[in-house]
């Protein structure tokens, strides 16, 4: 079938959000998913199923930055 992820029209294979998290090797706490514009919970991604023309937003958290601005 296919989606829409982030913007880009993908063929998968995946029937569920858990199932795309694994085949793109996506640890789920790293990562929230919009849904057709609707955030999906973390407890529901296992289960949340795909259907073909559904559009995904995959938004991840990333660690770094500059520390914080120290004055003297």
């Amino acid at each position: 079938m296919f989606v829409k992820i982030n913007g880009k029209k993908e063929e998968i294979q995946a029937t569920t959000l858990g199932d795309l998290l694994k085949f793109k090797k996506i640890e789920p706490q790293m990562v929230s998913i919009e849904l057709n514009g609707k955030m999906v919970g973390r407890s529901e991604l296992a289960d949340t199923p795909l259907r073909e023309g559904d559009a995904l937003e995959l938004l991840f958290f990333m660690g770094g930055g500059q520390p914080a601005f120290k004055q003297s």
